[in-house]
């Protein structure tokens, strides 16, 4: 995906898969984004959540919901500042109600199959210290950017926990009459373009994949871990308990896709020894160590089960968890 300005985005993965040989250069914000990267610059989340986007009443609760109850402001596409329980007027103004029929409509009858969604439900994010302000102006930015005039929206500033992340709710359905589907480059894009509008405002803001950054383990793991210790999800206990059972043993059997998972960390290990290499070509030594460094110390990749091994390992050795929950 190209960014805004005109210069691709890094491939890293050309690098493996071709070599050094195939390019002898950097442009500028490609080396930016590699000095940005093995600088650990903070790293934008731009996360969709699944449920609740293809039901009138869900819909007006979770507008109700991202607001506060009143509490908290929720600003629209057309700059209007809305207080008080205004999910209601929400969809009576973007007449989801009429795309709810019309939807119901259109589908094929088929046992099972879900109505389409009326609203994208969208998180931008960033990591605890960075200032809320600027996470909701750069939304602000990008959302007019990329939406307006095409997709109604609201949006909603949060800072009740250490993350500043600002929610928008989102008209699946354009002003067009053109229904917008959320793939993985798309969301791609948006990083990108949360993380630009950051930089513009002064804060440090990065988007790569995170198999670029060597990270192997889902994201999604941790919360469910986290859930399943609290009794809040029994997603992972069946896994979980089984893992325990072979740590008792001993030891977690390998499971298959290790070697694929040893495979692409080895492609990106060679892609950042390849950059390393024009960068020392470019007469780029300090960032050329930087790089080579990154690679190096890129953390072992692990499968669901050698993570799950992990955390119940760390837990047992944490003192807190040996004296038991406090009373």
């Amino acid at each position: 995906m190209a960014n805004r300005v005109g210069d691709p985005l890094f491939d890293f993965v050309s690098h493996a898969r071709h070599g050094p040989g195939r390019r002898d250069h950097l442009t500028p914000a490609q080396l930016q984004q590699v000095a940005r990267t093995v600088g650990r610059t903070p790293e934008v989340m731009v996360k969709v959540l699944p449920r609740g986007a293809n039901d009138l009443g869900a819909v007006e609760r979770h507008l109700d919901y991202i607001g506060r109850e009143g509490e908290v402001e929720l600003e629209t596409d057309d700059g209007q500042s809305l207080h008080g329980r205004t999910g209601k007027e929400l969809l009576e103004d973007w007449d989801l109600e009429l795309d709810a029929q019309r939807g119901r409509a259109d589908l094929t009858p088929r046992p099972g199959r879900p109505a389409p969604r009326l609203v994208h439900k969208l998180i931008f994010s960033m990591p605890a210290g960075t200032p809320p302000d600027k996470v909701l102006k750069a939304v602000q930015n990008f959302c007019r950017e990329e939406f307006v005039l095409k997709h109604r929206y609201a949006m909603a500033l949060h800072t009740d926990e250490p993350h500043p992340h600002v929610h928008v709710v989102m008209k699946a359905v354009s002003e067009q009459g053109e229904r917008l589907h959320i793939r993985k480059a798309t969301l791609r894009h948006w990083r990108e373009g949360f993380a630009r509008h950051l930089r513009a405002l002064g804060v440090p803001a990065n988007a790569t994949q995170r198999y670029v950054r060597g990270e192997t383990s889902p994201r999604k793991l941790d919360g469910i871990y986290r859930a399943t210790l609290r009794g809040q999800s029994t997603h992972m206990r069946e896994r979980a308990e089984s893992v325990a059972r072979d740590l008792a043993r001993g030891g977690v059997q390998v499971e298959a896709g290790k070697a694929k998972l040893m495979e692409t960390r080895d492609s990106i290990r060679r892609a950042w020894w390849a950059v390393g290499e024009i960068l020392i070509r470019e007469k780029q030594p300090d960032l050329a160590a930087q790089v080579r460094r990154f690679a190096e110390q890129m953390p072992p990749p692990m499968t669901e089960r050698e993570w799950l091994a992990s955390r119940l390992s760390e837990r047992t050795r944490s003192p807190r968890a040996r004296e038991g929950p406090s009373h």
